[in-house]
C-alpha cells in the first residue's frame, strides 16, 4: 500500500469510528458558521431588501461597491478585523480576539455581501414584474421589499444555504483571527491546512471528506428548493388557470 491508500484508509476509518477529535473540529467549524449566517442574514436579508425597492441618488455606486466586495478575499476579511480586536484596535476592550466569536464575525463580515446582493437582485427583478401592482395598492417602498422578498422566499431559501457554504469552507479569516488553537478554534478548514503541513494526513483527509460531504447536502438542499419551488409555482399557476377556466 501507498502513502495515499494508507492515509485514505485511515482516513475513512476516523469518519465512520466518529472519532472524538474529528468531531468535536466539525461540530466547533459548522457551530461558527451557522452562527456567522444566523448574524449575516438578519441584516443583509433585510438591506438586500431595501435595496431592490429602493431608489436613490447614488445607488448604483452603493450597488458597485457592494459587488466589489463580493470578491473581498477572506484574508483581507481576517486582517481587518484581527486590527479592529487587537489590544491596539478600537474593540480590543471586547477582548474576542483568538476565540469563537472573532471568527462569527469574520465570517458574518465575509458573508454579508454576498446574501445582500443576492436578496437585492431577488427582490429587484420581483419589482420589475410586481411592484407597480404593489404600488398601486398604496404599499410603500418598505412595506413593498418585505412583500416582494416573502414572495421570493424559495429563492433566498437557496441565498442563505449558500452563504452557509461559503462560511464553512473559508479558512482565511477564521486562520488569521481564531489564531487555530486546539480545542478552542481550531475548525475544519484550519485544521485540514495545518495537519497536512505537519503530515497527519490521515486526520486532514478524514477532515476533507467531511467537508466535501456538507458542500454536497448544501448543494443538494438548493437543489431540492429549487424543484420544491418550481412545483409550488406549478400548482399555482394551475389553480389560476383553473380559476379563469
Amino acid at each position: 500500500m501507498n502513502t495515499f491508500t494508507e492515509s485514505a484508509a485511515t482516513a475513512l476509518a476516523l469518519v465512520t469510528s466518529l472519532d472524538p477529535t474529528l468531531l468535536a473540529i466539525v461540530g466547533r467549524s459548522l457551530g461558527v458558521s451557522a452562527s456567522a449566517c444566523l448574524a449575516a442574514c438578519g441584516l443583509g436579508l433585510l438591506l438586500g431588501a431595501w435595496l431592490g425597492v429602493a431608489r436613490f441618488a447614488g445607488r448604483d455606486a452603493v450597488l458597485t461597491v457592494l459587488n466589489t466586495l463580493l470578491a473581498l478575499p477572506s484574508v483581507v476579511v481576517g486582517l481587518l478585523v484581527y486590527l479592529l480586536l487587537s489590544r491596539s484596535g478600537p474593540l480590543g476592550s471586547w477582548g474576542w480576539l483568538f476565540s469563537f466569536k472573532a471568527m462569527v464575525l469574520a465570517q458574518a463580515i465575509l458573508v454579508l455581501p454576498m446574501v445582500t446582493a443576492l436578496t437585492r437582485q431577488a427582490v429587484e427583478d420581483a419589482e420589475r414584474a410586481h411592484g407597480e401592482q404593489l404600488q398601486s395598492l398604496g404599499a410603500a417602498p418598505f412595506m413593498r421589499s418585505l412583500l416582494l422578498a416573502w414572495d421570493e422566499r424559495y429563492a433566498l431559501l437557496t441565498v442563505l444555504i449558500a452563504a452557509f457554504g461559503r462560511a464553512v469552507s473559508e479558512v482565511g479569516a477564521v486562520m488569521i483571527v481564531g489564531g487555530n488553537i486546539d480545542g478552542f478554534t481550531r475548525v475544519m478548514t484550519t485544521a485540514i491546512a495545518l495537519e497536512t503541513t505537519k503530515g497527519d494526513l490521515p486526520l486532514a483527509l478524514a477532515l476533507g471528506l467531511v467537508l466535501l460531504l456538507v458542500v454536497l447536502l448544501l448543494n443538494a438542499a438548493i437543489s431540492l428548493v429549487r424543484r420544491w419551488r418550481e412545483r409550488v409555482d406549478g400548482s399555482v399557476s394551475q389553480a389560476t388557470r383553473g380559476l379563469v377556466a
